[in-house]
């Protein structure tokens, strides 16, 4: 089996046209699909379900998907380490990122990376807790700063960065802005609520105070940004339970402590592939958070920890 090949079929798998993967590989397409073709003879099993339209994995394509990604990313990782170890960290840093995480400037810590890697290229991807860890495990990203969503895996193991309390936050006018702090969770159960999606940490950690208190609560207000769900809380359209930090970003805000909550807390992680298949651009990163130079990075600005 080729490296070539499973790096075609990555790609026809990521655009779902030949054309389209043809082009981006800067390679003909009678070549990509004679090279497809040749895996498919090799596993004896057809990859992809052909259309005039477009192309679908298989079920054995399916299969392959991820063994192919982590393959690719080992064998990237190794040509790294071989340049790292020549003194010069060439290569691609894949880093993803959950809004406003806790525990990490993310815009300056790429900003000192810049500084001293000029020649990795940075790529930043934002979604939620679980399907970073997905990615991360895949070998699709080099590592992500996120939510605690499972314990450590043989493909996944994380590096835990802060944790903090969650918190109500309301409107001044509203009927809980007067009840004073703290707040249970069985005073919240009628309440309408502003939430992010279920994939976010601070979702996952909301419904697992209110799973664990026995309390149901039902989100009528879905966002997949930080500022509308502060907005639609600042229009007095429901109550949010957010990580502690989030009372910063908007300060004319109410904001309430939550207990009996069975001490959940959110805990914001970096998680990272095995030790043996981390890049050494993953490693740089790392080092840099934990132990930055003097001047290199800034203090988290307020409202803004990425």
């Amino acid at each position: 089996m080729e490296l070539r090949h499973l790096h075609h079929f990555v790609a026809v798998a990521e655009d779902q046209h030949f054309t389209r993967a043809a082009e981006r590989l800067m390679v003909s397409q009678s070549g990509l699909s004679a090279s497809i073709r040749a895996l498919e003879r090799e596993l004896r099993a057809p990859l992809f379900v052909r259309t005039t339209r477009r192309v679908t994995l298989t079920e054995a394509g399916r299969a392959l998907l991820g063994e192919a990604e982590r393959i690719l990313a080992q064998v990237r990782s190794a040509q790294e380490a071989v340049a790292a170890v020549q003194g010069v960290l060439r290569g691609t840093l894949a880093l993803g990122t959950e809004q406003c995480i806790a525990g990490v400037d993310v815009a300056g810590l790429l900003a000192t990376f810049r500084r001293r890697h000029p020649d990795v290229e940075i790529r930043l991807r934002q979604a939620g807790s679980g399907a970073l860890a997905e990615e991360v495990a895949a070998g699709r990203l080099d590592l992500a700063f996120a939510y605690r969503t499972q314990d450590d895996t043989d493909q996944l193991r994380s590096v835990s960065l802060t944790g903090e309390p969650m918190t109500v936050l309301c409107h001044p006018r509203h009927r809980l802005a007067g009840a004073g702090s703290p707040l249970a969770p069985g005073e919240l159960g009628g309440e309408v609520f502003v939430d992010f999606h279920p994939d976010w940490g601070p979702r996952r950690t909301t419904d697992a105070a209110f799973a664990a208190a026995g309390v149901p609560r039902t989100v009528a207000l879905e966002v997949n940004d930080v500022h509308s769900l502060l907005d639609l809380v600042d229009e007095n359209l429901g109550i949010a339970v957010v990580p502690s930090h989030f009372r910063e970003k908007r300060p004319a805000l109410t904001a309430l402590d939550l207990e009996d909550t069975d001490d959940v807390v959110y805990e914001t992680v970096a998680l990272l592939p095995p030790e043996t298949a981390t890049s050494p651009a993953a490693r740089a990163l790392m080092t840099l958070l934990d132990r930055p130079e003097e001047g290199d990075l800034a203090p988290p600005r307020e409202g803004s920890r990425s």
